[in-house]
């Protein structure tokens, strides 16, 4: 087994959903079904679209996952998709390049320039010691290496006095120090606590700490979110841990959309089961009738997430 580095675009097309499965050409066969077993990186490249003009991607590693099978496309010749379990987006995604530190060594010339030719492979192996210093950095905060980066409070927020939330609070493990290990980082990427934690610091940045349904913002004396991470389609039921399948929402509003009481449309309006809800839950939303989502079209609600939620939680 070899780790890997697949680039995915900003909004991949149809056939890929990173979260399940990642769609490639036969030139690319070898170096994923070397991979399957083991882990890999997402990455973003600089082009958004299939068009060679376009630009806007970040060019970060900004997931991981394990790939689990590789299955033949039936309706396209020559291709193939690589089933992934496990999805975790990074808290921070990681550029290709901070400084004069590539953190792939294979893009690295001798004279210190970017080897075009190599970042030009869509699907790139990776050795386990920079699989390591990506993971370590895109999960910097969780693991305890570093505080949370938050953007500057607004003029209007007051700080609140400290409540008994542990949201924010960083997990703590036995390997919260740079590991050499790659047994060590397996162990956390496959725990639930370890997980429950970078979904919520990876949700909490994506809608500002605040609630996406009642457009609430606190944070407590104690320099924590009061937000929670809302997974849209369940963990036990199989939902990714993924900032697509992720909401911002405060606890009330929390604990009615996991309960089925309120839902998304596609067009990101609010549903509720008003037969079950009292009629003082208009003054909780504030009047709001669509969800507040993240300005990148990327870290959205994703439709295939909301219509499962409508499906199979919803009680309306």
């Amino acid at each position: 087994m070899v780790k890997a580095v697949l680039t995915t675009k900003v909004l991949p097309d149809y056939k890929d959903l990173p979260e399940s499965r990642y769609h490639f050409p036969k030139t690319y066969l070898n170096q994923v079904a070397g991979a399957i077993g083991d882990w890999i990186l997402y990455y973003e490249p600089r082009r958004s679209t299939g068009d060679l003009s376009s630009s806007g991607g970040r060019q970060v590693y900004f997931a991981t996952a394990r790939i689990d099978r590789i299955l033949e496309d039936p309706e396209l010749a020559d291709h193939f998709y690589a089933e992934v379990s496990n999805y975790l987006p990074f808290v921070r995604p990681v550029p290709f390049k901070e400084g004069d530190h590539y953190y792939e060594s294979m893009l690295r010339k001798q004279d210190g320039s970017t080897n075009k030719g190599a970042f030009g492979r869509a699907v790139r192996n990776l050795p386990d010691r920079e699989y390591d210093m990506i993971w370590r950095a895109g999960f910097a905060h969780v693991i305890g290496l570093e505080e949370r980066r938050r953007d500057a409070p607004d003029i209007a927020e007051e700080p609140m006095p400290p409540l008994p939330m542990v949201a924010e609070e960083r997990a703590v493990f036995d390997h919260d120090v740079p590991m050499e290990e790659d047994r060590a980082i397996v162990h956390q990427l496959v725990s639930r606590p370890f997980r429950d934690r970078a979904f919520s610091a990876a949700v909490k940045d994506a809608y500002r700490d605040t609630c996406a349904m009642t457009g609430l913002k606190i944070i407590n004396g104690g320099g924590r979110s009061e937000v929670q991470a809302a997974h849209i389609r369940p963990v036990g039921h199989r939902g990714p841990d993924s900032i697509r399948n992720g909401i911002a929402l405060s606890g009330t509003v929390h604990w009615m959309f996991d309960r089925g009481l309120i839902s998304v449309e596609d067009d990101y309006s609010l549903l509720l089961a008003k037969d079950r809800l009292p009629d003082t839950v208009d003054r909780l939303l504030a009047g709001n009738s669509k969800l507040a989502v993240p300005a990148r079209s990327d870290l959205r609600p994703h439709p295939q997430f909301l219509d499962y939620h409508r499906r199979e939680v919803f009680k309306g």
